[in-house]
């Protein structure tokens, strides 16, 4: 009569009619249904499609299911149960089979970048270790340098001292010789003691004492790590010469300094000499000619002669510069 389809209201709904038809016909299996808490005695015989649950009437009409969609549940399981074979046949197509080849294929381009970091990592520690082996190396062949030179210097020090050790313990048998004298002695005997005595003291005197020289070492090795070791690539480390370390006076450094100073010098007035003859005749042909040659000579002719011997001038100091280095650290 009111288009109501009976057999989806509940008990409440039908209570909302004025002229509720066949209503005492109609009976409900209350026992069949679970009832709702917050609702009394509101079964659970409503399936929202919306929320996919089970709802009472209350819930449909004035609570937080009110306007979805809803339907029966066995209509409802009736409609979806061709569903599960459609899921299947979804969940075994060709995508899946996309699935397992980009599975494989991220696995084997780990694999491979797994195996490459690998390798890298091997080549990183032969490369250090080939490395730490040419720095032991050197750093042996720097030490063994430094004991040569210690050698040098027991070899320069030790008989001295040892020479003036010897002195001194003899004066100092003197001393006692010349204060153990007993006055009882018989005049002969004292006279001869005395006479000794004054002999070796004489000749003791008379010993010539060594000369203190002012020496040095010569390179330092601080010197040539920051002037060489620092300034040198990787990669030429095994083709640096280990310089030999002496003890030598100062006067004599002073010397080497000065000869290769004063070598470069005499070398760049040689080299310059045929520059400044050609320099000398332009400087007559000037003299010599019009004046309108004499200002090309000035502009042009003698720009180019300057800038010749500044570039020149630059090179010889460099080379002086160098050569000086490295006769103060390879004598």
């Amino acid at each position: 009569r009111y288009g109501c389809r009976v057999e989806n209201c509940c008990e409440t709904c039908l209570l909302l009619f004025e002229n509720p038809c066949c209503v005492d016909r109609i009976t409900f299996p209350l026992e069949s249904y679970m009832t709702l808490e917050i609702h009394y005695r509101q079964p659970l015989n409503i399936y929202c499609l919306l929320d996919r649950k089970l709802v009472c009437g209350h819930c449909l009409t004035i609570g937080k299911h009110h306007g979805h969609p809803i339907d029966d549940l066995q209509s409802a399981y009736m409609k979806e149960k061709e569903t599960p074979g459609r899921l299947l046949e979804q969940l075994t197509d060709k995508h899946w089979s996309e699935v397992c080849l980009l599975i494989q294929n991220l696995e084997e381009q780990k694999a491979q970048c797994g195996s490459i970091v690998q390798e890298d990592k091997k080549t990183v520690l032969q490369y250090f270790k080939r490395l730490g082996d040419a720095l032991d190396q050197k750093k042996q062949a720097l030490l063994a340098a430094l004991d040569d030179v210690n050698m040098q210097i027991e070899t320069e020090y030790e008989p001295l001292i040892e020479m003036l050790k010897g002195i001194r313990e003899e004066q100092l048998e003197l001393m006692s010789l010349n204060t153990s004298f007993q006055e009882d002695e018989s005049p002969l005997h004292f006279l001869e003691k005395v006479e000794e005595i004054r002999q070796r003291v004489k000749i003791l005197r008379e010993k010539p004492l060594p000369m203190i020289k002012p020496v040095e070492i010569h390179p330092r090795i601080g010197q040539v790590l920051k002037d060489v070791w620092s300034k040198s690539e990787i990669n030429q480390i095994n083709k640096i010469l280990i310089p030999k370390i002496k003890l030598i006076s100062k006067q004599k450094v002073c010397t080497q300094d000065c000869d290769n100073e004063t070598k470069p010098a005499k070398k760049s007035f040689w080299s310059l000499s045929p520059l400044a003859i050609i320099l000398l005749s332009f400087i007559l042909l000037t003299a010599a000619f019009s004046q309108h040659i004499l200002i090309f000579i000035n502009e042009i002719i003698f720009p180019y002669i300057f800038d010749t011997l500044q570039i020149i001038y630059q090179d010889l100091s460099k080379r002086l510069h160098i050569a000086v280095e490295n006769t103060m650290i390879y004598p």
